[in-house]
């Protein structure tokens, strides 16, 4: 029987040392590839809008998630505009009925009663994520009821609204951080930077809760955000949603 040398026991052994490092990078670099983060596309009468959601707010996510693929949004539109501010949808009483092409109206809500109470039927508990995810330009966060009648910041079950605001300089972002240290709430040096870079309103931090942020598309929702809008902010010429998928 031959016998290995000296040697070949040294080259066995770094071989294996090899294997085994090679074997412990494994799992890691598998759990990279399967991770993928979840992409809400919506074709709006105005452009695509492609939303990335967070994974820092489960309970937000799964559940737009869940809505989109009900075909939730489909047809909704965005209800409230506010310039240099941000653009609303998710009220299921907004929904629009479009031509076979699906790209004009046929009928739509009337102006009479304005809207914005519109719902699933429930709520969802608060998932505040600071400093990590906050009001700057592109975020996408949900709508709620004012705090006199819900004191717990609890979320819509679909309506949202993404986030254009305004640009601001070093005393008036200043005067928000003030503001929001009052509340408890601070804005560190990232969200800082990022406000006077990017603008966003920094004054809704802490008190509603963002669940994602634009990836493509801000150029739509700053055409959307200047639309002319009636008394109740809703644009005079209908904006709306027109397919929303999961990619």
């Amino acid at each position: 029987m031959l016998k290995p040398t000296t040697e070949s026991l040294k080259m066995g052994i770094f071989r294996l040392l090899a294997a085994l490092f090679l074997l412990a990078l494994l799992p890691q670099n598998t759990e990279a590839k399967k991770k993928k983060e979840t992409v809400v596309r919506m074709e709006t009468s105005a452009g695509v809008i492609r939303i990335e959601l967070s994974d820092e707010t489960p309970r937000h996510r799964d559940n737009f998630v869940k809505l989109v693929r009900q075909g939730y949004y489909d047809g909704l539109l965005f209800h409230r505009v506010i310039k240099d501010f941000m653009i609303q949808s998710g009220d299921p009483d907004s929904r629009v009925t479009l031509n076979e092409r699906g790209d004009s109206v046929v009928n739509s809500p009337s102006r009479e009663k304005p809207l914005g109470d519109g719902g699933p039927g429930y709520e969802l508990p608060a998932e505040f994520n600071l400093p990590w995810l906050y009001h700057v330009r592109g975020a996408v966060a949900a709508a709620r009821e004012g705090d006199d009648v819900n004191p717990e910041m609890r979320s819509s079950g679909s309506q949202f609204y993404i986030v254009y605001g305004r640009s601001w300089g070093p005393s008036s972002l200043g005067k928000q951080r003030a503001a929001l240290e009052e509340k408890g709430i601070e804005m560190d040096r990232e969200m800082w930077d990022d406000y006077l870079l990017n603008g966003g309103t920094p004054h809704l931090d802490g008190t509603y809760t963002v669940f994602g942020h634009v990836i493509e598309g801000i150029k739509v929702v700053k055409a959307i955000q200047e639309k002319p809008t009636d008394k109740d902010d809703r644009p005079l010429q209908d904006i709306f949603i027109r397919k929303a998928t999961i990619e």
